[in-house]
């Protein structure tokens, strides 16, 4: 009797379960999209009416807004679990939240390197050797290279592009030109550097070889760089700038307050000995923050006596863990330097680390609510010839950026979605790798509540759409990408038989 109770109790738990997934449904194409919609539309009308920077502060919660209604269609209309939820939840926190330390690194390496003198140096010997006419050219292939070697498109930008932003502000140049041409070459050497995460993130995930994936890539990316140095070209020719205006001044105040000698170089070649070893990104920020820290006690005493407001050493130790956690400004008697050399360290990266982790909540409830699922996988039943099936990532990726806030979740989530369909349609992994670094991986810095644009707006100072139209390389990459498919230039395919 016992036996037969157990064995109707087990019938009857495994009969609601089955009840419980039965009753799942897969949300429409219409409701995987008003989550979307709203997100986009809102951040639309917040900046038109407020300005860009007003995503930063009203951004957060409006992806929490768009993340209830996102759940609400979930639960209401699909049925589905909390574990599902939690599920995609733990996902989006897997690849957001691991980026938080690094922004919080990118805040400390930030204000050690502008108050040791480190990035004042480099504005001095920029404003005395750069020519004010090919100044975006030689931003665009300085950050290039050293992204190159180091891999890392953000740790370019928080230092070199930081710098070059400075000059170009004296060069008078407008902010997202520079800023522009900083982005562009800092992200055709992340993408293309064995060292890149999103490089080997994208060709491991299709399951394609690191070198093959970016001999491949080389066929779109070197003719989008070469039209990006065209540009900067002319637009430094061409473009409204001034010669090198009130660069005496600058400079005398640049001397005036900080001791610029060659010996802060040893600081930047930390950063480059580590990048040679390979360090990754947490232990690079680190030893850059770290000889930033040093040299700022010990070339700059009198900047540290400042801060400190004595010259006791627990004072002057207390001003230097300030100065990396807060908010720092300067007086040097010039209204143009006082503006260059205000940092904000972890205080400063605060909102965008915010931001970022509503982004994950955001995109975590549209994964775990299968509304990125379904909004890819209603593309596919048109997708038939390789320009189709290109174009189809593409709109994915971007759409992918900015549903989930992260480039690390769209590069991982196009490459599960699309790659059964590019093998049924005999077009080899590579292309599908490549297009997804053409779309995904450059134009993640071009949306606003991104965490890459956000990190990026917050580093350089220059809020995400006013650099957007210079980000030449960027936008230019999704697009040429599509006229090789289209041509159907050196496209791939399955051999069969």
């Amino acid at each position: 009797m016992n036996n037969t109770n157990n064995r109707h109790n087990a019938d009857s738990g495994n009969n609601n379960k089955d009840s419980k997934r039965n009753s799942y449904r897969e949300p429409t194409l219409a409701m995987s999209l008003i989550p979307i919609g709203l997100l986009i539309s809102s951040m639309i009308c917040i900046v038109v009416a407020m300005g860009a920077f007003a995503v930063q502060t009203i951004g957060p919660w409006l992806l929490i807004a768009t993340a209830l209604i996102a759940a609400t269609i979930a639960f209401g209309y699909s049925h589905c679990s909390a574990s599902q939820i939690a599920k995609g939840l733990y996902t989006a926190a897997k690849q957001i939240l691991p980026s938080i330390p690094i922004l919080l690194l990118i805040g400390t390496v930030s204000a050690t390197w502008m108050l040791s003198g480190v990035v004042p140096l480099l504005i001095d010997y920029g404003l005395s050797v750069l020519n004010a006419n090919t100044f975006l050219l030689a931003a665009c292939v300085v950050c290039a290279i050293i992204s190159v070697l180091g891999g890392s498109s953000w740790t370019t930008i928080a230092t070199i592009g930081v710098a070059f932003m400075g000059i170009g502000e004296v060069l008078g140049y407008s902010a997202g030109w520079v800023a522009g041409a900083v982005i562009s070459g800092a992200y055709f050497g992340d993408k293309i550097s064995p060292l890149s995460d999103t490089t080997v993130l994208a060709s491991s995930s299709c399951g394609v070889n690191l070198f093959a994936h970016i001999r491949y890539m080389m066929l779109t990316t070197v003719p989008t760089m070469v039209i990006t140095l065209i540009v900067f070209t002319l637009a430094g020719y061409f473009g409204n700038h001034s010669e090198i205006i009130a660069e005496s001044e600058l400079t005398k105040s640049l001397s005036e307050t900080f001791n610029l000698t060659p010996w802060l170089l040893i600081v930047p070649c930390v950063t480059i000995v580590m990048i040679a070893f390979r360090s990754n990104s947490y232990v690079t920020l680190s030893a850059s923050t770290l000889a930033g820290l040093a040299a700022m006690y010990i070339f700059q005493p009198q900047i540290v006596a400042t801060l400190a407001g004595s010259d006791a050493m627990w004072d002057s130790i207390v001003a230097g863990a300030n100065s990396m956690l807060f908010t720092t400004q300067i007086d040097t008697g010039s209204e143009m330097l006082n503006e260059l050399v205000v940092t904000g360290g972890i205080e400063g990266m605060m909102p965008t680390v915010f931001l970022v982790s509503c982004a994950a909540i955001f995109g975590g409830v549209m994964i775990g609510g299968g509304m990125i699922a379904r909004i890819t996988h209603s593309l596919h039943r048109r997708l038939k010839s390789a320009t189709s099936s290109v174009a189809a990532t593409v709109a994915s990726g971007i759409t992918l950026n900015a549903s989930t806030g992260d480039q690390f979740l769209s590069i991982i989530i196009s490459a599960n979605i699309y790659k059964s369909m590019y093998e049924r349609n005999n077009l080899n992994k590579l292309l599908l790798s490549r297009t997804i670094e053409d779309s995904t991986s450059v134009t993640s810095v071009l949306i606003p509540w991104n965490s890459c644009g956000l990190t990026q707006a917050t580093v350089l100072g220059v809020p995400t759409l006013a650099y957007l139209p210079y980000c030449v390389f960027n936008y230019l990459s999704p697009i040429m990408t599509l006229i090789m498919a289209w041509a159907n230039i050196k496209i791939r395919r399955i051999k069969v038989g």
